[in-house]
C-alpha cells in the first residue's frame, strides 16, 4: 500500500519538507503584497455566491440545484449526496477548502459536503462538464469545490477585525441556526475563530411528519494565515460533532459523528510562476442505530449498532508556470483513507459482524496540463493524468458466520487475494471558440476513469453499506471488479445579446466498467439472504452484488436570464439526463427527471423579491435491476426576499412549496424507519410541506 497513517508517510512527504526547507518563513523580507484576484473562466465552472442566498438549509448539497446540471440525493437533513449529470457519490470529486474528505461511514451518512455546513460557505463551485484533471484524483462524474469564509489579510500593520454571524430559523421543522466567524488580521498575520449550532425536529409533509427527520449539529474551527512577500501558510484544525440525526432512507440514523480535522497550506507566489502545497487529515468515529430515533424493531435481537471509523490523509504540490501563451500545471497529489465498522446488539453481546477491518484505499497520482491561446479567438485546454490506486483489507468475522451459508462467506473472503492494484490513465482536451462579442462555442472531449470504492470490493455478506444508495436491497463486494472507464464528448455555447443570456451544454457519455449492483450469482449469499428471512419472518429480496456492467448518459443543460429593466428580470435552469445499461435493457438507478427552475425577480435599492417556480416531470426510466419505483411529476411555488437594513445587516425571508404541495422528489429514497404516519414502510419518502424562514445576517 501506498501509506497506512500518516507516520507512515515520510517518502511521500519528502517533497513537501524540500518545499518548506528553501523558503523559510523567518528569512521573508517584509512586504505589502496586492490582493488576491480568483478569476473564474465563465465557460467551464458556475460559482454559486453563497452570499446571495437567503435560505435557511443545514444540507450545503441542497444549493447545488441552483447550478445547471446539478442535483442532490437526499437520504436525510444533512446526509443530501451531490448528483451531477446522473453520476453520484465518490464518483465526483469534492474538496472542502482545498482539501479531499472521504466519508467515515460506510452508507456516506457523513458524505464530503457535510463537513462544509451551508451557514459558513462563502462559495460553492462545481466545473461545468468536463473537469479538468487538476480538479481532482478521481473526477469522472465531475469535481465541486466548498470553501468557508476565512476573511482577509489587511493592507497594513494596524489589526483589524471582520467576522459575520447568523441567527434563522425555519417552520417546516423548528429549525434553528446560530454561527458566528470572527478573524483578526493585518498585512501579514490572520487569525480566525467560528464556531456553529444547528437544530430541528422532525419534517412536516402534508399528511404528517417524516420520522425521524431531526438533527443536531455543532462546528468549532481555529486557523492561523501568515502571509508576506508572496509567501502564504495556512494552518486550520476543526471539530464536527454530529448527534441524533435521521435518515429514514436508510437502514440506521445517527447517533454520532465526532470528526476531527485539520490542513496545512502553503503557496509561494511570483510573477510568472507559482508553487502551491497541501497536507491534511481528518479522524472520524461514526455510531449509528436502528432503534433510537425510529420505531424499535419489534424482536430484540433485530437491533443493531454500527461503529464505523474512518482516516484520511493526503496531500499535493502544484506548480504553475505562466508564459505568452497561457500556463503550465504540473502536481502530483496522494490521499489514503482507511475504514472500520463493526456492527453489534446491545441486547445479545454474543452478536457481532465485522462488516470493514482496515479496508484501505490509497490513490498516488501525478498530472501535467496546459492552457495554451492561440490567438483572440481560439483558446485550449489540454491535460493527462495517471493514478496508481491501492486497495487491500483484512480478514473480517461474524456470528453469522456460524451458519453453513455465512461461514462459507466469510472463508471465501479470508482466503482470498485482497490486494489489488489499479493503474488509471486520464485525459482531457478542450477547445473554445470566442465568434464575436456575443456568442463563444466550446468543444471537449475526455477520458476519465474510476478504480471501486471499498463497499464495492470488500464488502463480504449481505448489507445495505453501500455509500448510500437507499434501494432497500442487500449488496455483496467483488474483488475482482475493474476500473470504470468514460469517455466523453461535449458541446457548449455561451451567448449574450442585450437583455438575453444563455449557455447550453450538449453531452454524450459512454462507460465501460461501469460499477453497479446486479442479481448475485453466488449462492452462499443467496442462501443466507433466505435463511434470514426465514429466522426473522423478513421477506428481503434477492441479494444484489457489485459488478461491472456498461452504460451510457446523455444529456442537455443551461442556465438562463432576461433582464427586463433595471427592476425586473428572469433567469432559470433546465436540465435532461438520460442513463442506461447498454449490456441490457435497463435504466440506471436514482437518475434524476427533467427538471428546471423559472425565476421571477425584483431588485430596487435596498431590498428584493424572486417568485421561483420549480418543475419536475415524472420519472418511469426506472432501473428495474434495483426494483426501483416509477414518480409523478410536480410543480413547487417558492417565494424568497431580503432586506439590507445597512451595509452591516441584512434580513432574509421567504416561503418554499407555498402551496404545500404533496409530491415526492425522485431522488430521495423510500422509507426504511418502520411504519409512519401517511408514510408505509418502502413507500417512496415525501417532500417537505410548507416551510417558513427567516434569518438574520450581520457582518463587519
Amino acid at each position: 500500500m501506498l501509506f497506512k497513517s500518516p507516520f507512515e508517510c515520510k517518502t511521500l512527504l519528502l517533497p513537501l519538507s524540500v518545499l518548506f526547507a528553501v523558503t523559510p518563513l523567518a528569512a521573508i523580507a517584509d512586504h505589502t503584497d496586492p490582493e488576491e484576484l480568483l478569476v473564474v473562466a465563465s465557460q467551464d465552472r458556475r460559482q454559486i455566491d453563497v452570499a446571495d442566498t437567503v435560505e435557511i438549509t443545514a444540507d450545503s448539497a441542497t444549493l447545488l440545484r441552483k447550478a445547471p446540471g446539478a442535483n442532490v440525493n437526499g437520504n436525510g437533513p444533512l446526509t443530501g449526496i451531490p448528483q451531477y449529470r446522473g453520476m453520484y457519490g465518490d464518483r465526483i470529486n469534492i474538496e472542502v477548502n482545498g482539501t479531499t474528505l472521504s466519508s467515515g461511514g460506510p452508507n456516506w451518512m457523513d458524505p464530503p459536503l457535510s463537513y462544509a455546513p451551508a451557514a459558513q460557505l462563502e462559495s460553492l463551485e462545481i466545473y461545468r462538464g468536463i473537469a479538468p484533471v487538476s480538479a481532482g484524483q478521481e473526477t469522472i462524474g465531475g469535481a465541486i469545490n466548498a470553501k468557508t469564509w476565512s476573511g482577509d489579510f489587511s493592507s497594513s500593520d494596524a489589526i483589524v477585525s471582520s467576522g459575520r454571524v447568523r441567527f434563522g430559523g425555519q417552520s417546516v421543522n423548528n429549525g434553528s441556526l446560530a454561527s458566528a466567524a470572527v478573524v483578526a488580521a493585518n498585512r501579514q498575520h490572520r487569525v480566525k475563530v467560528s464556531a456553529l449550532t444547528e437544530q430541528a425536529d422532525d419534517a412536516e409533509f402534508a399528511d404528517g411528519d417524516i420520522v425521524p427527520s431531526e438533527y443536531n449539529r455543532q462546528r468549532y474551527d481555529i486557523g492561523y494565515g501568515f502571509k508576506n512577500n508572496g509567501h502564504t501558510l495556512q494552518v486550520d484544525v476543526g471539530r464536527n460533532e454530529t448527534n441524533g440525526t435521521g435518515t429514514a432512507a436508510l437502514p440506521m440514523d445517527i447517533q454520532y459523528i465526532d470528526s476531527d480535522l485539520g490542513s496545512i497550506r502553503y503557496q509561494l507566489q511570483r510573477d510568472d510562476w507559482s508553487v502551491s502545497a497541501k497536507v491534511y487529515y481528518s479522524d472520524i468515529e461514526h455510531g449509528m442505530t436502528n432503534y433510537e430515533l425510529r420505531p424499535a424493531p419489534a424482536m430484540a435481537a433485530m437491533r443493531r449498532r454500527n461503529i464505523a471509523t474512518g482516516d484520511n490523509f493526503g496531500f499535493n504540490v502544484v506548480t504553475e508556470l505562466n508564459d505568452e501563451h497561457g500556463a503550465w500545471r504540473f502536481g502530483i497529489d496522494a490521499h489514503g483513507e482507511e475504514h472500520n465498522s463493526n456492527i453489534d446488539n446491545p441486547n445479545a453481546p454474543m452478536f457481532f459482524v465485522t462488516a470493514f477491518n482496515d479496508a484501505q484505499r490509497d490513490i498516488f497520482g501525478v498530472f501535467a496540463e496546459r492552457s495554451y491561446t492561440f490567438n483572440k479567438q481560439w483558446l485550449g485546454e489540454f491535460g493527462l493524468r495517471y493514478n496508481r490506486v491501492e486497495m487491500d483489507a483484512d480478514e473480517v468475522d461474524g456470528t453469522p458466520a456460524m451458519m453453513p451459508a455465512g461461514m462459507m462467506l466469510r472463508d471465501n473472503f479470508n482466503k482470498a487475494q485482497r490486494q489489488r492494484n489499479d493503474d488509471n490513465v486520464d485525459w482531457v482536451a478542450k477547445i473554445y471558440y470566442q465568434a464575436d462579442k456575443n456568442a463563444s462555442y466550446s468543444l471537449g472531449a475526455a477520458r476519465k476513469t474510476r478504480s471501486a470504492s471499498y463497499q464495492e470490493r470488500y464488502l463480504w455478506l449481505p448489507l445495505q453499506a453501500t455509500g448510500g444508495l437507499a434501494d432497500g436491497r442487500t449488496y455483496t463486494g467483488n474483488l475482482d471488479l475493474d476500473p470504470e472507464v468514460a469517455h466523453e464528448i461535449e458541446l457548449g455555447v455561451d451567448y449574450q445579446q442585450g437583455p438575453l443570456r444563455f449557455s447550453p451544454r450538449l453531452f454524450y457519455r459512454d462507460v465501460n466498467n461501469y460499477i453497479q449492483g446486479t442479481q448475485s450469482s453466488d449462492l452462499a449469499a443467496m442462501m443466507f439472504v433466505n435463511m434470514m428471512n426465514a429466522m426473522n419472518g423478513t421477506s428481503n429480496q434477492a441479494p444484489l452484488q457489485f459488478n461491472n456492467v456498461d452504460a451510457e448518459f446523455y444529456g442537455v443543460d443551461m442556465d438562463w436570464s432576461y433582464t427586463i429593466d433595471e427592476r425586473w428580470s428572469v433567469s432559470g435552469i433546465v436540465n435532461y439526463v438520460r442513463a442506461k445499461r447498454d449490456d441490457v435493457s435497463d435504466n440506471l438507478y436514482r437518475i434524476a427527471p427533467l427538471n428546471g427552475v423559472v425565476a421571477l425577480n425584483y431588485l430596487k435599492n435596498d431590498w428584493s423579491l424572486t417568485i421561483e417556480s420549480m418543475l419536475y416531470a415524472k420519472q418511469n426510466k426506472i432501473s428495474e435491476t434495483n426494483s426501483e419505483q416509477e414518480t409523478s411529476g410536480y410543480g413547487l411555488l417558492n417565494v424568497k426576499g431580503y432586506w439590507q437594513l445597512n451595509s452591516e445587516w441584512r434580513l432574509g425571508f421567504g416561503v418554499d412549496n407555498l402551496l404545500d404541495k404533496k409530491y415526492q422528489d425522485h431522488l430521495a429514497g423510500y422509507n426504511r424507519a418502520g411504519s409512519n404516519a401517511g408514510i408505509a414502510n418502502g413507500a417512496r419518502l415525501p417532500g417537505y410541506g410548507r416551510n417558513m424562514f427567516a434569518r438574520v445576517d450581520y457582518q463587519w
